[in-house]
Order: structure tokens, then C-alpha cells, then sequence
């Protein structure tokens, strides 16, 4: 049963109703049995999300017919597996600009669609634009694409505050609609991308939402690597200087969450609602049963005392 604390919430200006929670697809599905990735679709709409991130990626697995790309082809054939009503979701992709200019912001989106199966996307992420791509030229190529009807919105991925106040502007003085959102990376140790103050004017300036990543710092914070060695995509990298602030905050994050009778990886994924400009958490799962309790974070905030989240947003502040 839907949860009601996924209800739809507004994506910036856009018009657009998207869930608290959204799922990822990233590079996990090729890692999975096809059964198991629709079933993980299946699931998501169950417990009531509504926004689907696709992207294309490069092929890690050797074993994919395509060596980028594939991503996008197995994300449409899992959607429509597992039997996801295209008028009742929300999808985005996104702008790499990896083949510009060669290839146009028109051209890449159609590539994109044509290997999902799709006629348009709700949102497109564009990239920061690459070099030689002028922010305002950038901002007019993205525009047309919603002109166009290849998508119904824009939003950006992984900007800093400064360009991404300059496309803003842009958007104004050309006459286009402002960016609806901006995913950007956002956890306990990583929270400068979006609360500087810079980021916070553009993000008003603009009315758009906040779509959280990188939540869990690769999955550090959920704890899993506390006892020692244990799967997943940040197990060779623990040792790294720049783990280090996630590695130190994994414990007293699981400290704090024994005491409240949760776990490390929902308080994580609660974290990012303590901030009111985030409209949506991305994450992504690799079973039903994860994607499940995952979604419980969207209402924990709510559950949590105003001293339980002043001991939360304490963890990694430093």
C-alpha cells in the first residue's frame, strides 16, 4: 500500500507532482536478474513513488550489447516488465553533453528515448555544460527540447551555486521557464553543495526543488561496512582520505539509530528532509525488501523529537 508519507509533492514550478522518495536506476540493474529489477519497479510503485531516474551509462559488466546506452535500454524493458503505467509516472533523464558538439542536446535526448522506448521524458537533467557550450546557448538548446514536447520540464545535476544562479538568470532573460529542480549530492558529511547561502538564493530565484543523491556516501552510512568487509560500490575506496569524514560518521550514526530503535541507512535517508527546500531523496536499491525500508525514512523526520534531529544534523557537521 502506498505510504502516506510519499504523497505527491510540487517539483519547483514545473508543474509537475513528484513522490518524497524517487528510485534510481544508476549502474544497478545490469547487475541484477531481470525478475529482480522488475520486481524492484513493481515495488517502488507500490509503496507509492512516482519519480524514475534514468541515465546513460557506460557498460561496467562486458556483457552488454551496447557499450553505453544499455542502462537506458534495460531501464524501458524492466518499466514496462513490471508493468508501470507511463501517464501515471514521472521520468527523467539526463544531458552529459559527452558527444557535443558533434551531437546537439536534441539529438542526445532523442538517442536517450528511442533506447528507453519512450516518446518524451517529464524532466530533463542537464550537466553542467561543457566547455565551449556558453551557459545562456546551453539554457536556450534545453528550452526547445520543452518546446518541443521531448519533455515536459529542465533541471540541472551536479552544479554549483554560481553557474547554476547564471542559467537561472539566463532562463529569465531569455524567456524560458527556470529550472524545476536541482539534484545535487546532499548527506551528513556532504552538505555544502546545498546549504551555501549562494545555492539557497538560486534555488529561490529559480522556485525549484531540491532532489537529493548520494544520500548514504556510497552506502558508508548505512553501516554496512562497519564490521568489516562487505559488497558493494565503496568497499575498495574505505581507505581513501576523502571517505574518511562518512567512515567516522558511520558509527555514531548507527549509535543514534539503535537508540531510536531504526537503522543507519533510514536516518541517513531522512537527513536531507530536515532541510525544506529538498522535495525529493534519490536512492537505489537492490531488492524489494531494501527499496521498502528505505522508503520508511521519507516519514521519519516526523516521528523524531526537535532533540533527535538536532543530534542527527550533528553527526558529520563538522
Amino acid at each position: 500500500m502506498p505510504a502516506d508519507n510519499l504523497c505527491a509533492r510540487p517539483l519547483g514550478s514545473s508543474g509537475i507532482a513528484v513522490s518524497a522518495m524517487s528510485l534510481g536506476s544508476w549502474r544497478t540493474f545490469e547487475h541484477l536478474p531481470p525478475e529482480t529489477g522488475a520486481a524492484i519497479l513493481a515495488a517502488a510503485r507500490n509503496e507509492g513513488i512516482n519519480f524514475f531516474d534514468d541515465a546513460r551509462y557506460n557498460d561496467e559488466t562486458a556483457r552488454a550489447p551496447l557499450p553505453t546506452g544499455y542502462s537506458e535500454v534495460l531501464f524501458g524493458e524492466l518499466f514496462r516488465s513490471a508493468g508501470v503505467r507511463r501517464d501515471e509516472v514521472v521520468v527523467a533523464n539526463k544531458l552529459w553533453w559527452e558527444f557535443w558538439p558533434e551531437q546537439s542536446a536534441a539529438a542526445e535526448l532523442d538517442g536517450s528515448l528511442a533506447r528507453m522506448g519512450f516518446d518524451h521524458v517529464d524532466v530533463i537533467y542537464a550537466n553542467p555544460p561543457p566547455d565551449g557550450l556558453a551557459i545562456a546557448d546551453m539554457v536556450a538548446a534545453v528550452g526547445a527540447l520543452v518546446d518541443r514536447g521531448k519533455a515536459r520540464a529542465w533541471a540541472v545535476v551536479n552544479w554549483q551555486a554560481g553557474p547554476f544562479a547564471e542559467a537561472v538568470a539566463a532562463a529569465a532573460a531569455l524567456g524560458v521557464a527556470a529550472p524545476c529542480a536541482a539534484q545535487l549530492p546532499y548527506s551528513l558529511v556532504r552538505r555544502s553543495w546545498v546549504e551555501g547561502t549562494e545555492m539557497t538564493e538560486a534555488l529561490r530565484a529559480a522556485g525549484a526543488g531540491v532532489v537529493a543523491s548520494f544520500c548514504l556516501e556510497g552506502g558508508v552510512l548505512s553501516g554496512k561496512y562497519l564490521l568489516g568487509a562487505a559488497p558493494g560500490r565503496a568497499a575498495a575506496t574505505l581507505d581513501d582520505p576523502r571517505n574518511a569524514p562518512a567512515v567516522a560518521a558511520a558509527a555514531e550514526l548507527a549509535d543514534l539509530a539503535a537508540s531510536l530503535g531504526t537503522t543507519a541507512a533510514a536516518l541517513a535517508l531522512a537527513f536531507p528532509f530536515t532541510n525544506p527546500d529538498v522535495t525529493s531523496v534519490l536512492f537505489g536499491a537492490t531488492s524489494p525488501e531494501q527499496l521498502r525500508a528505505n522508503c520508511a525514512a521519507a516519514g521519519l523526520v516526523d516521528r523524531l523529537s526537535s532533540g533527535d534531529i538536532a543530534r542527527l544534523r550533528r553527526i558529520g557537521a563538522a
